[in-house]
């Protein structure tokens, strides 16, 4: 048996091949070519010089070469370990090839239209880096030769401006403990580009770090923690730093988890930066689980399907193997998929548990229920069973942010990117109870500003957050939800009344309106109002906290020097209209003198993030001077 083992078993034996791909007519590596062994489907992509090294087995006779706007190429694999193979520009695909808004370049080139223009492949490719044929959303005009990012969308931010008290005495919105644009901005800083500015959303950026906020202590799940100081980039106006802190829940006091992984498997997935770091992040999550909590896997691609019926988390073998089978191919049925999987949720359902499916997707939907407003209604109306979601994104090139955001918000869940195993640890392993386990939902704040003390003020971030002044007493009226530990920064620019200010229209003063507060309340600035609910009521609860002008410091605390830092970096990538005086120096600076303990080293991650985007944005100011721009860059 020994001899048999030994000389009779024959495995498939592997050996690596590398080459080179280029362009036929000017010889240039093609970045992110995709490279395909056949039949064993290995596959991987070109580094920034067109080169590739891929595994194969003896049963590969072929390889295929592939990239938008060239003629794919299949070569024979022969006894050489290395190949040249020069891609030639398919004129027919280039007639599908269609861009929407400018680079500087294209801006010097005759077009069709004002927002529209055909390019060739070798055009494309010599711009961005990256694969051709795309669709470039939110433009950031300070990025001139900016990297085009394919068919990746975002939605529009309207940046708040400035309210005058006296006229707007209420500011209301639903709390956002989503991190996703953090990781998702990180992501284009380390491949060399500035993120588009409506990606840019600050108040998640704030988001993704943790703050030392003092925990609750009484009955209520969340406490609120205030602090007053002149702003960073304008040393005449006040910064409030609002902090909220939910109450920590050990794991094994946590509820039992009913858990429905819905996992896209399209052909979109088919990156490895998609399907197979999707794979190794639930494999993380799976270690957590105990043997109350179960999963059931529900795969989704041109129909979608059951793979795992719901299982202990004591049998983590079965989940991970389970997991390991899944390959990527197909269209995406995301509503089928999404249906499916609240269906299945419903019928394993834990009362007084966490119910909860979890989304892991690049969200590029395109067949069934696709649209925003479709999967708004069904999310919707399934969110009521008390079954949460959550939205794990993945990948570049074709992501719909836009479309992830939206699905987490409507399904009473929270929502992040993954751009590599270490953010996958660090949302489902370190902050395992925030992310899963819902302690107050429906989350709202409402302030109301003393117009005796406060001119005018600007809530920095949560654009798409916002609420009516009504809806915070509305029990109906959804909002964000807080899980075990979480912490939530809000920030507020104020400018105190008798400041003068380019920010504040010249109006009338109106003759019905009272203009003074009463005297009784002459030592209040503003008052914060909080409302929330337990993760299985209906009607909220209300908590509430005065500031006072007294209360202004100028011996911050690292919590407010650190958030301060990353929103200034925020309004920097963004181009705000209200960055003043703001500066990569200034928040290096700042959030320098601002990392605290720093345990998982996130903070001294953003320190270099900070510093590779200044040398980015000094190159691009530059390209604008030779460009003869140099009007454009004062003005910036």
């Amino acid at each position: 048996m020994a001899l048999f083992i030994l000389f009779g078993f024959k495995g498939i034996t592997t050996r690596t091949i590398t080459g080179t791909i280029v362009d036929k007519t000017d010889g240039k590596g093609i970045q992110l070519a995709s490279v395909r062994a056949m039949p064993s489907k290995n596959k991987v992509t070109t580094d920034n010089n067109g080169q590739f090294k891929l595994e194969i087995n003896k049963n590969d006779k072929t390889f295929e070469v592939s990239y938008l706007g060239y003629k794919t190429q299949t070569i024979t694999i022969t006894k050489a370990n290395h190949y040249e193979i020069r891609l030639e520009e398919d004129s027919h695909s280039l007639n599908e090839v269609v861009v929407v808004g400018y680079t500087a370049q294209l801006k010097r080139r005759e077009v069709a239209s004002s927002s529209s223009s055909l390019i060739s492949a070798k055009e494309m490719r010599s711009q961005q880096g990256k694969a051709a044929g795309v669709v470039i959303r939110g433009h950031n005009s300070f990025q001139k030769d900016k990297p085009v990012h394919d068919t990746e969308s975002y939605s529009a931010i309207k940046e708040n401006g400035f309210l005058k008290a006296n006229k707007n005495p209420l500011s209301t919105f639903s709390i956002d403990v989503d991190a996703a644009s953090y990781s998702n901005m990180r992501r284009f800083i380390n491949n060399g580009s500035l993120p588009p500015k409506d990606a840019v959303r600050i108040e998640e950026m704030i988001n993704y770090f943790d703050y030392d906020y003092a925990d609750p202590t009484g009955n209520d799940p969340v406490n609120i923690v205030t602090e007053l100081a002149p702003a960073p980039w304008n040393s005449k106006h006040l910064l409030l730093h609002i902090g909220l802190k939910a109450k920590k829940i050990a794991t094994p006091h946590l509820p039992a988890s009913n858990l429905v992984f819905l996992i896209d498997v399209s052909g979109s997935m088919n990156d490895e930066n998609k399907l197979p770091l999707l794979v190794s992040s639930l494999k993380l999550l799976t270690d957590q689980l105990r043997k109350q909590d179960k999963v059931a896997i529900v795969v989704y691609a041109g129909s979608s399907g059951l793979v795992l019926p719901s299982t202990s988390g004591a049998n983590k073998t079965t989940i991970k193997d389970a997991l390991s089978r899944l390959s990527a191919g197909g269209s995406t049925a995301g509503g089928a998929g999404l249906a499916l999987a609240y269906r299945v949720a419903t019928e394993n359902f834990i009362k007084e548990g966490n119910n909860r499916i979890i989304l892991a997707t690049d969200g590029d939907f395109n067949v069934g229920a696709s649209s925003d407003a479709a999967m708004e209604r069904l999310i919707e109306e399934k969110r009521k069973s008390g079954v949460f979601l959550t939205v794990l994104g993945y990948g570049m090139g074709n992501y719909k942010d836009s479309k992830m955001e939206t699905l987490a918000d409507k399904g009473n869940g929270n929502y992040a990117y993954i751009d590599n195993i270490m953010e996958a640890k660090k949302v489902l392993v370190n902050e395992f109870g925030g992310t899963l386990f819902t302690v107050a939902k429906d989350v709202k704040l409402q302030l109301e500003f003393n117009p005796s003390k406060v001119q005018a003020y600007r809530l920095i971030g949560y654009e798409n957050r916002l609420l009516n002044d009504e809806d915070f007493n509305d029990d109906q009226k959804d909002a964000g939800d807080m899980g075990s530990g979480h912490t939530v920064t809000a920030l507020y620019e104020i400018i105190p009344v008798g400041e003068k200010s380019e920010f504040i229209a010249n109006v009338d003063e109106l003759k019905y309106q009272k203009t003074k507060a009463l005297a009784s309340h002459n030592d209040e600035m503003l008052t914060i109002k909080l409302r929330y609910k337990e993760p299985s009521a209906n009607k909220s609860k209300r908590l509430q906290k005065i500031v006072r002008y007294e209360a202004m410091s100028t011996n911050t605390s690292d919590n407010f020097r650190f958030a301060a830092a990353v929103a200034e970096f925020g309004m920097l990538l963004c181009q705000s209209e209200f960055k003043q005086t703001s500066s990569f120096e200034q928040v290096i600076d700042l959030a320098n003198g601002a990392k605290g303990k720093d345990k998982e080293g996130y903070r001294t991650a953003f320190l270099k993030l900070v510093q590779s985007a200044k040398l980015m944005a000094k190159d691009l100011l530059n390209i604008a001077d030779r460009n003869g721009d140099g009007e454009e860059r004062n003005k910036r």
